[in-house]
């Protein structure tokens, strides 16, 4: 089956969701990334016991975190699906592309500098 979702997506493999930081996430917005989403195990089927829980209170911190800086926590999710639910996943990456489009460009993205062009 190939999945089909949005181009705007980049995909950045984990062995677990535990191992994404706080500071994985703020940079992701600093750097230029309207949204950030973080797919993890099923609760409480984590091959690593308790990563997906760490996970869920990492990304409810950088909502906070968001929400203090005046941005949107909405810009920062996590979803819970099995590496058996490839349809689920390609829905919900459409459904994430589809909310940040919405929320447009995040503010802290600097504006690109264009560079002079030889006469």
């Amino acid at each position: 089956m190939r999945l089909s979702y949005s181009a705007d997506i980049k995909i950045i493999q984990v062995p677990c969701t535990g191992r994404v930081d706080i500071l994985h996430l703020l940079n992701a917005i600093e750097d230029g990334a309207d949204g950030v989403y973080v797919a993890g195990c099923l609760e409480g089927e984590c091959h690593y016991i308790e990563g997906n829980f760490k996970a869920r209170r990492k990304v409810d911190h950088v909502k906070k975190i968001l929400l203090e800086l005046k941005i949107e926590p909405e810009r920062v999710e996590m979803y819970n699906l099995s590496s058996a639910q490839g349809a689920r996943f390609a829905q919900i990456a459409n459904e994430v592309a589809e909310k940040i489009r919405a929320l447009g460009p995040t503010p802290v993205r600097t504006p690109t500098v264009q560079k002079p062009t030889a006469p």
